[in-house]
């Protein structure tokens, strides 16, 4: 069953639903069977990379905040993130457009290592204060992960999987996803925001006893003799 997870690298409480919801996971006895898949959002698509700007004075001229005001935010999110046992250093985070970090997770979900693009992508935005809009940065994450580096190069230096990325802003607009973390269960069920490990367990109960009931198991062979097909022939 897959779960679709919409995202931002600059959101906070994105990094923090991950590990909720992968607290949840670890609790569900079929989570053999649940396919994640990340999808980007980008919750503010005009920002400029301006690596020499605090965090604090970003926020406090795109919310109207003072400075302080920022920090004190800044530095509430950080509690909440150290109960998830994150690091989050908000006096390092670089302000950095999010689109071509995001064509790195499309790249690296074609490698089947979406997941651990995020991961790297979260660590380095919150903790390590990397401009993770930076094509040094996106590589060396790349590396990291064990992605092929001039392939990756030669995606970062053209326009590859932009299309990716807009499709799936354009599907948060179908599936009313207004900001994230946003998650879909089976594009049946919807989970919003960094909700509570026990809320996103009973969203996986709840929606894959549904979509086993139309994904039941297969037969498992135990001999194989000899048999007729459906067209007559016999071994």
């Amino acid at each position: 069953m897959k779960v679709e997870i919409w995202s931002d690298v600059m959101c906070p409480f994105c990094y923090i639903g991950k590990r909720k919801f992968e607290k949840a996971l670890e609790q569900f006895p079929q989570k053999d069977k649940i396919q994640v898949e990340w999808k980007s959002f980008q919750l503010n698509p005009a920002m400029k990379t301006e690596p020499g700007k605090s965090i604090n004075d970003y926020l406090a001229e795109v919310k109207g905040w003072s400075p302080d005001y920022a920090a004190q935010m800044n530095d509430h999110v950080s509690s909440i993130a150290a109960e998830v046992g994150l690091e989050y250093n908000m006096d390092k985070a670089v302000v950095a457009n999010s689109f071509d970090a995001h064509r790195f997770v499309q790249y690296a979900k074609t490698k089947g290592k979406g997941d651990d693009a995020e991961e790297q992508l979260f660590k380095a935005y919150f903790t390590d204060g990397k401009n993770t809009a930076d094509h040094a940065t996106l590589l060396d994450l790349g590396t990291q992960i064990g992605l092929d580096t001039e392939e990756l190069k030669s995606v970062l230096e053209g326009s590859k999987f932009s299309d990716e990325v807009r499709k799936d802003i354009y599907e948060a607009q179908q599936v009313g996803a207004r900001g994230v973390p946003f998650f879909v269960l089976d594009r049946k069920y919807a989970v919003s925001g960094a909700q509570q490990p026990e809320t996103f367990l009973g969203a996986l109960e709840k929606s894959f006893s549904e979509w086993e009931k139309t994904n039941p198991e297969p037969l498992v062979s135990l001999a194989d003799g000899a048999n007729c097909t459906v067209d007559g022939q016999c071994d």
